[in-house]
């Protein structure tokens, strides 16, 4: 067996790498034609566009993963028909699961090298090729999320934060108000406002600082400060720093981090959430796809050419894509947790998967 296992994973390697140049070459030329004129038209010189187009191999791959894993494993099993080594093998006493099995195996370590890819190098090479777009071929500054004003949220103290402008380059907020009300009644318990506040020894002092007491919303009594620290305030400069880089720019940590970031300051997460899951659920939709190689190929014959094999795997994965992308957006309008929409899609295609593996075997 394990001689029939190497012959089999060997042909389906060679047939990916194959697919996965064709691919790579594909989409490359695609984007060049697409975006190339424009390119040019913005004075931007040609090695740093030469490396703008290289930069997004990385996610072209990862998109398109799925279609190149089973597309190799269609025009595997239709080799292994055409030459009736499929009618031998099952002659052998030996089931369609485990002539597959080492394809199983594969998709599960290429699923586990798409996660790395996706956390360890698609971040890196997404955010230089937006560095080479926007300041080398367009000549404008990344935008700058360092300077925020006008910003409201519920702290996790439950008090209501008011920051006029936030200056993160100096870590100093100004135009500070701060409202505790009282969790029975609603009404006002105590305002504290502020001129300005500095981030000194990891914590904020407060400058100007007027505290005001509230008795069922009357006044009774109010102190000022030159300068205090308001202990309860747990908020440090980062967390008001929203990141200029998009959650495919970020590894899971980053982004995982950025969520409590976005939690902390009362701003919303609910898509960097949805991306933080399918950062780990799509990689696996490589095994899942690679499941229905096994009985769209074992169960046709002969006859069929390769154009109908390519048809199938590109409706296959069209029905995948689709359905990820629909979850995906109903996971963004909060329709669906975002553990749901991220994961949904794969435990659906999985379930159809394993159904027509079993029958095929019948």
């Amino acid at each position: 067996m394990r001689l029939l296992d190497k012959y089999i994973l060997w042909e389906y390697i060679k047939i990916f790498l194959i697919i996965l140049f064709s691919f790579s070459v594909l989409f490359l030329v695609v984007d060049i034609s697409d975006r190339l004129p424009r390119l040019l038209n913005k004075g931007g010189e040609m090695g740093d566009i030469i490396l703008y187009f290289l930069l997004r191999i990385p996610y072209l791959v990862l998109l398109s993963s799925p279609v190149m894993v089973l597309l190799s494993g269609l025009f595997l099993m239709n080799n292994l028909s055409k030459y009736s080594e499929s009618v031998a093998i099952r002659g052998a006493g030996i089931s369609i699961l485990r002539m597959v099995t080492p394809l199983i195996w594969f998709g599960f370590i290429f699923s586990i090298f798409i996660m790395f890819m996706s956390d360890l190098v698609l971040p890196k090479a997404e955010e230089y090729r937006n560095y080479i777009y926007k300041e080398k071929i367009k000549h404008q500054k990344i935008e700058d999320k360092k300077m925020r004003s006008h910003i409201h949220y519920l702290g996790s103290d439950k008090n209501l934060y008011y920051i006029g402008f936030f200056d993160g380059y100096r870590n100093d907020l100004k135009t500070i108000d701060i409202t505790t009300f009282h969790p029975e009644t609603g009404k006002i318990k105590r305002k504290i406002t502020a001129t300005r506040a500095s981030w000194e020894d990891e914590k904020w002092v407060f400058h100007n600082c007027y505290i005001r007491n509230f008795e069922n919303g009357i006044p009774t009594g109010m102190e000022h400060f030159d300068d205090t620290i308001i202990e309860e305030v747990d908020v440090t400069p980062l967390d008001f720093i929203k990141s200029a880089k998009k959650p495919i720019s970020m590894n899971f940590f980053e982004l995982r981090e950025y969520i409590e970031r976005l939690k902390k300051v009362g701003e919303k997460f609910t898509k960097e959430l949805v991306e933080l899951n399918l950062k780990v659920s799509f990689p696996f939709a490589n095994l899942i796809i690679l499941l229905f190689s096994v009985p769209l190929v074992s169960t046709s014959s002969r006859s069929k050419g390769r154009g109908l094999i390519f048809g199938m795997g590109l409706l296959v994965c069209f029905l995948y894509l689709s359905t990820l992308r629909i979850c995906q957006s109903l996971g963004y309008n909060e329709v669906l947790s975002p553990m749901v929409a991220a994961w949904l899609p794969n435990v659906v295609f999985a379930a159809i998967g394993i159904f027509f593996v079993i029958k095929a075997e019948v």
